[in-house]
């Protein structure tokens, strides 16, 4: 049976993702302040993106994104692991996700969409300001552009 705190922690841990898809489907980039540590790795190369650090990737999102007239994110099967040692208290989560991207055109006249579905790998350590993502990875599972 799941004690009162894991099962907050992994309701803490799901907000924290819903809260990374809402930030991206909306475009602020800054919200993602507030998901990420500081020194996060992202890897998003599965998709055709890049990896790097979490400022170095958020600032890429910034100018490639506004690109697409629009997307979002559909995300489930979360699949959370929590461990706590002496020093700390840290998870891992694989969710997947289906992403559908319009490629040209604009809401009102959409042009051709690009379906992506993806697993997201993480990695989370809960800080003083609650949980925060440390590592992102993309593990692609098919893209369709039609």
């Amino acid at each position: 049976m799941l004690s009162l705190e894991e099962i907050s922690d992994r309701l803490e841990i799901q907000q924290l993702l819903v809260d990374y898809s809402t930030a991206i489907d909306n475009r602020r980039f800054d919200d993602l302040d507030h998901v990420f540590t500081p020194d996060a790795y992202i890897d998003y190369r599965a998709m055709g993106g890049i990896d790097g650090t979490f400022g170095d990737v958020k600032k890429w999102l910034a100018e490639v994104l506004p690109n697409f007239p629009a997307y979002s994110h559909l995300i489930g099967n979360y699949d959370v692991k929590i461990t706590r040692d002496a020093t700390a208290v840290t998870a891992k989560s694989r969710i997947i996700c289906f992403n559908p991207m319009m490629l040209g055109g604009s809401p009102e006249a959409p042009g051709r969409i690009m379906f992506c579905g993806l697993w997201y790998d993480d990695e989370f350590v809960r800080t003083e300001q609650g949980w925060r993502m440390t590592r992102r990875v993309e593990t692609k599972c098919f893209d369709k552009i039609v």
